[in-house]
């Protein structure tokens, strides 16, 4: 299972997302991330392992914006990393995604924008989905 969050307003988003995470660890999880928007701009932390790790990282190094949205990963396709965890972003880093459920088809699609020179950074299914929405932004 996961967890899934997103706020809008004027707060201190990144705290908010957290808190929004904390209600939700009694589903289970091995990972924890938040994206934030800040002026066009978009920043990211994740962290394998419990959501206090996240809460070290952002008090090092906070997150503003207006936007944002959070996510506790149990893996399905990928190991649960750092690297793994959600939020994921395409190529350029300017889309991010999380997600819950499994993508049946990710390899033939991912194969498929393998070849058309999309560059894949994590082994989960949800990277599909923000390369896919590149490619429609492209058109």
């Amino acid at each position: 299972m996961c967890g899934i969050v997103g706020y809008v307003g004027d707060k201190f988003v990144d705290s908010l997302l957290v808190a929004g995470l904390e209600r939700l660890e009694y589903r289970g999880y091995d990972s924890a991330g938040i994206a934030t928007l800040n002026r066009g701009r978009l920043k990211i932390k994740k962290t394998a392992g419990k959501i206090q790790l996240l809460k070290e990282k952002l008090k090092e190094d906070p997150l503003d914006g207006e936007l944002g949205i959070g996510h506790t990963r149990w893996a399905t396709h990928g190991e649960p990393t750092t690297g793994n965890a959600h939020p994921i972003t395409d190529c350029r880093g300017e889309i991010a995604v999380i997600h819950n459920g499994i993508i049946e088809n990710f390899q033939l699609l991912r194969d498929k924008l393998i070849k058309e020179g999309h560059i894949f950074k994590t082994d989960t299914d949800t990277e599909i989905i923000a390369h896919l929405n590149r490619e429609v932004l492209e058109g």
